[in-house]
C-alpha cells in the first residue's frame, strides 16, 4: 500500500525516460528504478507500473490492465547498490578532475617559469666543429671527402671533442632533470644529453618529435651498460630550435599521423611522413646503395650509360598498357621500356645500359605491379643466349656483393631481412616446357583451374608458388613465340619458342625479363605483320637490321621488385619513394 505522506516517483519501463529533466511524475515517469533512485534517494516512495493481461472469452485476446505498485524490495536493493556505485564513480571523477586541474595549473606555472630561462652559447669554449651524425671523431674526418669515419678511442686525448650537430628529433625522453634527445639527419643518429638549465627551458620541456634542432657539446663515450648509436653521446652545452622547426604535438603529432600497422591507404596518403620512419628510410638507403652498385658493376663490365627518351610514339610490350597523351597534336605515349633505343646505341657505343622510369597502364592492384617503376635495362652486342644468362648472373651477384660490402648497408639489409642468403651460382635453369610439366606434377592449375599446357602464359600466382617451393633463383627460359614480344629471337633448334628468359626470385616472382633480339630484317618484318604493327614508325629500329646487323640481346630488371626480394617487403609500393599505381597518383 502506498504511503500517503511521501512524495511519489513513478517508473514505467515501456513509456518512461531516464533522460535529464525527467520529473518522475505520473505523466512523465522514469524508465528504470536505479536512475530514479540516483536522483531522489530514499526520501520518496517509488511506484512501478505493472501490466497484466486478463484472458478473453473463447480464446479471444483479453484486456491489458496497468496498475501502480510499490517497488519490490529486491529491486530497491539493486537500486541502492547502483546508486552507491554511481556515487563512488562520481567522487572519483571529481577527484580526477581536481587532480588534472592541479596538474594543468602546475604545468602552466612550470611553463611560465621555463620561459624565464634564457640560455646563450659560451663563447669561451673551444670552437665547435660541424659534423654529420654518423661521424665520430671530426678531427679524423676529411670534411667533404665522403670517407666513412673510423671509431675513436675514448681513452685517448680525443675524448671531449666539441662538435655542432643539426638534425630532427627522432626520439626524446625525460628522466628526472635530464633530457635525452636522439637526433636524425639522414646520415645517422646521435644521442644527446641535456642537463641543468638546458633541460628546463621552455623549448626543452615542450620538445616534440621531428622538431629541427642545433646542438653543441662534447662527444663522450656512453657509460658502461648503456647503449647509444656508435656508443657515444653528445653532452650538450647549448641548443636551439632551428628557424621555425618546432613540430606539432597532440593530435597532430607525427606518431598519430603514421602508426605502425595503420591503414595502408592512410599511410600512403602520409608517405611524406612515413619515410621518416626507420623501416621506410632503411629501404630507401638500400635502394640508393643498390642503384649505385648497378652503376659500378656496369662500369666494371664495360657498359656505357645512356639516357633514352620517356616520350615515344612506338610500343614495346603491347598497346594495352600504353599511357597515351597529346604531343603537339600527335598521339604519343609514355615509354614502356627503353630497350629499342638502347639497341640503336650498340653500333656506336658498344654494350649500353640505362636506369630510367618506365610506365605501364596495367589495371592491376597486385603487390608487385606499379604504373611507374625504375627500369634497369641493358643491351649487349655480339653475344649468344648463354652469354646473356651468364652476364645476368654476374651482374646480380656483383651488385649484391658491392651492397653487402658496406657494413652500414649490410646491417640495413639484415635488419629488414634477417634470413637473407646470397644466391648460389649458377642459378637454376629451367625451360618453359619443363616448368609446365612441373606445375602439372605438383597439381598447380592455370587461371581457368585446368592443368597447365604448352602455350599457357603462366599466371603470376602459379609462377610465384613454383618459385617459392623451389626456393632459389630460377632462369625460366624458352617461352613460346605466341606469348612473347614481337622482337624476340626464335630458338633455331625449336622455332616454337624464343630465346627468352625470366629471372624468378622466391617471395616476389619475376624480377627480370630478357631475350635475344631478332637480328634478321625479313624475320623482323614478318613479326610486325604477325602482330599487326605498322613498321613505318619503327624505321629507326628496323634499320639496325639493315646497316650491320649482329646477334645481340638484353633485359630489363624492375628495381622495386629486386628490392622487395632483397629487403623482404610485402609489396613493391614500399620500395619506391612515392608509388604510382591504378587509383593513386598522390602525394
Amino acid at each position: 500500500m502506498a504511503d500517503a505522506g511521501k512524495q511519489k516517483i513513478y517508473i514505467d519501463e515501456e513509456i518512461g525516460s531516464d533522460a535529464p529533466g525527467t520529473s518522475g511524475s505520473e505523466g512523465k515517469p522514469f524508465k528504470t528504478l536505479p536512475a530514479a533512485f540516483v536522483q531522489h534517494g530514499d526520501t520518496v516512495e517509488y511506484l512501478v507500473r505493472k501490466r497484466e493481461a486478463t484472458p478473453g472469452q473463447d480464446g479471444a485476446p483479453g484486456e491489458i490492465t496497468a496498475e501502480w505498485k510499490p517497488a519490490a524490495k529486491a529491486a530497491m536493493k539493486k537500486a541502492v547498490n547502483y546508486a552507491e556505485t554511481q556515487k563512488k564513480k562520481a567522487a572519483k571523477e571529481k577527484e580526477m578532475a581536481i587532480r588534472l586541474q592541479k596538474e594543468q595549473e602546475d604545468r602552466s606555472k612550470a611553463l611560465e617559469e621555463a620561459k624565464k630561462i634564457v640560455i646563450t652559447e659560451d663563447t669561451s669554449l673551444p670552437k665547435a666543429v660541424k659534423i654529420k651524425l654518423d661521424e665520430v671523431d671530426p678531427r679524423k674526418v676529411k670534411l667533404g671527402s665522403g670517407d666513412r669515419p673510423k671509431e675513436v678511442d675514448y681513452n685517448s686525448p680525443d675524448r671531449g671533442t666539441r662538435v655542432r650537430v643539426f638534425g630532427r628529433v627522432h626520439r626524446e625522453r625525460k628522466q628526472k632533470d635530464i633530457l635525452f634527445v636522439t637526433l636524425r639527419d639522414g646520415y645517422g643518429f646521435m644521442q644527446c644529453v641535456l642537463t641543468g638549465p638546458l633541460a628546463k627551458t621552455y623549448d626543452a620541456v615542450t620538445l616534440t618529435r621531428e622538431t629541427s634542432m642545433e646542438i653543441t657539446g662534447e662527444l663522450w663515450e656512453v657509460p658502461a651498460g648503456a647503449h647509444a648509436p656508435l656508443n657515444r653521446e653528445l653532452h650538450a652545452d647549448f641548443f636551439r630550435i632551428v628557424a621555425h622547426g618546432k613540430a606539432p604535438g597532440g593530435d597532430d603529432a607525427i606518431t598519430n599521423k603514421v602508426q605502425a600497422g595503420g591503414d595502408a591507404q592512410t599511410l600512403l596518403d602520409n608517405r611524406h611522413l612515413l619515410l621518416r620512419g626507420e623501416t621506410a628510410s632503411a629501404v630507401m638507403f638500400v635502394r640508393d646503395a643498390i642503384e649505385s652498385a648497378f652503376h659500378q658493376t656496369y662500369r666494371e663490365v664495360r657498359l656505357r650509360k645512356v639516357s633514352p627518351p620517356a616520350l615515344v610514339q612506338t610500343q614495346v610490350e603491347g598497346g594495352a598498357t600504353l599511357f597515351k597523351f597529346d604531343y603537339y597534336g600527335e598521339q604519343s605515349f609514355l615509354t614502356q621500356s627503353s630497350q629499342l633505343y638502347l639497341e640503336t646505341c650498340l653500333p656506336s657505343m658498344g654494350d649500353v645500359y640505362c636506369i630510367e622510369k618506365s610506365f605501364r597502364a596495367e589495371k592491376s592492384l597486385t603487390r608487385r605491379h606499379l604504373s611507374e617503376y625504375t627500369h634497369v635495362e641493358a643491351e649487349l652486342d655480339f653475344i649468344s643466349f648463354d652469354d646473356l644468362l651468364d652476364h645476368l648472373e654476374l651482374v646480380m651477384c656483383r651488385v649484391l656483393e658491392l651492397a653487402l660490402s658496406d657494413p652500414v648497408i649490410r646491417k640495413y639489409i639484415y635488419d629488414l631481412n634477417p634470413e637473407f642468403k646470397v644466391p648460389e651460382r649458377p642459378f637454376k635453369r629451367m625451360r618453359y616446357s619443363d616448368a609446365i610439366d612441373w606445375l602439372v606434377e605438383h597439381n598447380i592449375p592455370n587461371e581457368e583451374g585446368q592443368p597447365h599446357k604448352f602455350g599457357d602464359d603462366i599466371a603470376e600466382a602459379a609462377e610465384r608458388r613454383m618459385t617459392d617451393i623451389i626456393n632459389r633463383p630460377i632462369f625460366l627460359t624458352h617461352f613460346p613465340v605466341e606469348i612473347k614480344a614481337f622482337y624476340m629471337q626464335k630458338d633455331k633448334e625449336d622455332p616454337r619458342v624464343t630465346e627468352s628468359v625470366d629471372v624468378l626470385m622466391p617471395g616476389v616472382g619475376e624480377i627480370v625479363g630478357g631475350s635475344m633480339r631478332m637480328d634478321d630484317y625479313d624475320e623482323l618484318m614478318a613479326a610486325y605483320d604477325r602482330e599487326g604493327i605498322d613498321p613505318k614508325p619503327y624505321y629507326w629500329y628496323t634499320d639496325q637490321r639493315r646497316y650491320g646487323s649482329s646477334p645481340h640481346g638484353g633485359y630489363g630488371l624492375g628495381l622495386e621488385r629486386f628490392l622487395a626480394w632483397l629487403c623482404k617487403q610485402h609489396t613493391v609500393r614500399d620500395c619506391c619513394l612515392y608509388p604510382r599505381y591504378m587509383g593513386r597518383c598522390t602525394p
